[in-house]
């Protein structure tokens, strides 16, 4: 059972879909949204029993914005914040929303590709 696209989504569900990763590959970073977290005050997610995290749709497009000027374009932290801080940041919205949709199908593709390939030596 999938979540809704507007339903809140916790910071390891967050995480998944801004397909983040550790150097090892191992861990899932949630370290590095509670850094932006604190770096852009724009994100507030829900904080409810236990000190845990819930994001909302405009927190998660705010996550992605960031992650694409932050790893696609090489922005520092500052520029950043210039960038989401000026009148640009409509337009930023539908270059990072073209970018963002392009690499989830290119892991829809890679995924269909395994299973085609686990499929043939099924035979």
């Amino acid at each position: 059972m999938n979540k809704s696209d507007f339903a809140y989504k916790t910071i390891s569900e967050v995480t998944k879909i801004l397909n983040l990763k550790s150097r090892s590959g191992q861990k899932i970073p949630t370290h590095t949204i509670r850094f932006w977290e604190k770096e852009f005050k724009q994100i507030k997610p829900k904080v409810l029993n236990g000190n845990r995290r819930y994001y909302d749709k405009n927190d998660i497009d705010l996550l992605k914005k960031i992650k694409y000027l932050l790893k696609e374009q090489g922005l520092t932290i500052n520029g950043v914040k210039k960038v989401l801080n000026s009148s640009n940041s409509n337009v930023l919205d539908e270059i990072s929303n073209k970018t963002i949709r392009t690499n989830n199908l290119r892991n829809k593709i890679s995924n269909i590709s395994n299973i085609i390939k686990d499929l043939k030596k099924l035979k």
